[in-house]
């Protein structure tokens, strides 16, 4: 018998690849080159995905930086606004050159400052007088305009100015030469004035009563600080409170002089508050009432006492 072909009745197949059209080429055996560095051609789908990566991201990158310009732009106008301290009126707690950040959002709910506060406010009129603005050139003046328009740097045209806040609305306030300031009858002890300066012996004033929704307002440098005692003949030398910008939190700048600018604990001893100023006399009014009241009914008596012994004496001269 001769013999069969092998695998003509289901046995094992040939292990060659078949020759027929659509057969599975083994790697490296179509006419596709290897990639060859230099060649210009790409060595996998990675790189392509990493350039298109980098295209998303220039594309992006305006997106981002509007985003956050609007940030900057809504934090300096709603929440907090950088400072540059240009003189020396409030040394030594705050220096020429320092930068401050102010907290503008308090005043959006409708807080008003608080004695001891060093605030930021607007020129009243006045105050700072007709100012020679220097001229840095054009692209440095538009730097600051861009910068200060987002908060990051003070305005070249804006007048404002900072002081600490003395007395507020009803306090009264007042300064004799060689004595401490006074406000509602309780003397200041102000660890924060200049060294050598005085509380008050170039400009003493007072008693002033400062009106409702405004401020006192007075320079830590006492004897460089063109304040509310120098300006008595507009508002008596008070600031409203709608002028003021916000109040200065921290010293942002330099590193080395970083600090908060807390309330002094002067302004927190009792009866300093005109509140509370009133209140003794309150409890004397109080207190004095009932006094009155028992005189008057004890003189009505009299009075109806006199009235009858003179109305019975009568009646008996005439019987």
């Amino acid at each position: 018998m001769a013999p069969r072909p092998h695998g003509a009745d289901g046995g094992q197949e040939p292990s060659g690849p078949p020759d027929g059209p659509g057969a599975a080429d083994p790697p490296g055996s179509g006419d596709e080159e290897p990639a060859r560095p230099g060649s210009g051609r790409p060595d996998g789908p990675g790189k392509a995905a990493k350039a298109k990566k980098v295209r998303s991201f220039w594309k992006e990158l305006p997106i981002l930086v509007i985003i956050a310009l609007a940030l900057a732009l809504l934090i300096k106008t709603f929440l907090v606004q950088a400072f540059s301290i240009p003189s020396d009126s409030m040394q030594n707690t705050l220096q020429r050159g320092d930068r401050v950040l102010v907290d503008k959002l308090t005043p959006w709910f409708g807080s008003e400052p608080e004695r001891g506060e060093v605030v930021v406010f607007h020129d009243p009129g006045g105050w700072l007088g007709e100012t020679q603005t220097k001229s840095s050139g054009p692209i440095a003046e538009g730097i600051q305009k861009a910068l200060s328009f987002i908060g990051l740097m003070p305005s070249a045209e804006e007048k404002d100015l900072i002081k600490r806040v003395i007395a507020v609305g009803g306090d009264t306030v007042s300064c004799k030469r060689g004595g401490k300031v006074v406000v509602n009858g309780k003397p200041l002890d102000e660890p924060y004035i200049f060294p050598g300066n005085t509380p008050c012996d170039e400009k003493p004033f007072g008693p002033i009563k400062v009106p409702d929704g405004r401020i006192w307002v007075m320079g830590d440098h006492r004897q460089d600080s063109l304040d509310s005692r120098y300006h008595q003949n507009l508002h008596d030398g008070t600031v409203s409170v709608d002028d003021v910008v916000g109040r200065a939190i921290v010293v942002a700048w330099p590193i080395d002089r970083w600090s908060t600018l807390s309330v002094p604990s002067t302004f927190d001893q009792l009866g300093l508050s005109a509140a509370a100023a009133v209140a003794p006399s309150a409890v004397g009014l109080a207190g004095a009432v009932p006094i009155v009241l028992w005189r008057r009914r004890r003189l009505i008596a009299k009075v109806r006492e006199e009235a009858e012994a003179r109305t019975g004496a009568e009646a008996r001269s005439g019987a």
